[in-house]
């Protein structure tokens, strides 16, 4: 029986499906090209993806042996969940593993904006540091802000334990309210309300561009964005505009599109922190990530019931 991996994976976990007596191929590069995802999907039993695969109905009707997505992510909006329901197939991820490394990555960000350390960085490599100055690019304390979570899961809950240590307010908003320390407030009201702005909500049809213009602008004039979660919760075009003179400026692990490509007008902002989706890039994250991908491969194909189901 076959396995196909996207992308190499940190650790040691894959020699376990070879132990297992399965057949493992992985892709060792970069972004599969669509038809050769498709070619290599033919006759595997189980897939492990990452979150740049589309694993969509074509790939599914390709594989017609397959058993198991275990995907390498916690998010899984980029397969199609319909599809694989209707054909049997089960889907699972990878949550919890990465909550404390992604909410760390999220105050690294948080503190890379507000007190402008890659600007000071860009400063001083550039020969433009001869002196200090008490105005030398200021930035904002964060004791005493309000911190405003829009997604209030494990992740969000393990940054506003966070925040507190840093003497920050913490208010959120999720689908429905949870019995938590919090105030909840409408989207609307913690818009206007937050001084940051932190995504930890999943990417559905139903937040698709969640901050667009008008609440972007909505935002209070000089607030700093995050986003942790995915791209599209953001209008790249729009989030673009407010930077220019509305928000004091974003921290972006995820973007819209992801990777940005070159040039493109995000990465000319000084205020703009871009990074490339590293928000769980702890070796140790990273490698328990691939030990339970497996093992969730495995439970399937051995008759067990995964321990991270998602259809």
């Amino acid at each position: 029986m076959r396995v196909f991996v996207t992308r190499s994976l940190p650790g040691e976990a894959l020699n376990r499906l070879k132990e297992r007596g399965l057949e493992v191929e992985v892709h060792p590069g970069p972004l599969l090209p669509r038809e050769e995802l498709l070619r290599k999907v033919e006759g595997v039993v189980g897939l492990i993806p990452t979150v740049e695969d589309r694993i969509d109905a074509p790939v599914m009707d390709r594989a017609k042996d397959l058993k198991v997505i275990a995907c390498y992510s916690v998010g899984v909006d980029h397969v199609d969940l319909e599809a694989a329901k209707a054909r049997g197939i089960r889907v699972t991820h990878t949550p919890g593993v990465l909550t404390e490394a992604t909410a760390d990555f999220t105050l690294a960000l948080l503190l890379a904006v507000a007190r402008r350390v890659v600007e000071g960085v860009d400063y001083a490599k550039a020969g433009l540091w001869k002196a200090w100055h008490p105005e030398l690019l200021l930035g904002l304390d964060l004791e005493g802000l309000t911190l405003g979570l829009i997604g209030m899961g494990r992740i969000g809950q393990a940054v506003a334990q966070r925040a507190l240590a840093f003497g920050m307010r913490v208010v959120y908003h999720a689908r429905t309210p949870k019995p938590l320390p919090y105030p909840f407030l409408p989207l609307e009201d913690l818009l206007q309300e937050a001084d940051i702005v932190s995504l930890h909500t999943p990417l559905t049809p139903e937040t698709h561009r969640l901050l667009n213009r008008k609440r972007l602008f909505a935002m209070k004039r000089g607030a700093i964005l995050l986003n942790t979660a995915r791209g599209p919760l953001v209008d790249t075009e729009a989030l673009v505009e407010a930077l220019k003179g509305h928000l004091f400026g974003a921290g972006l692990d995820v973007t819209d599109p992801e990777p940005l490509p070159p040039g493109h007008p995000l990465y000319a902002l000084p205020n703009a922190v871009i990074t490339p989706h590293l928000g769980s890039a702890g070796r140790r994250t990273r490698e328990r990530m691939a030990e339970v991908a497996v093992e969730n491969l495995l439970a399937v194909l051995e008759g067990r019931e995964p321990k991270n189901p998602v259809v």
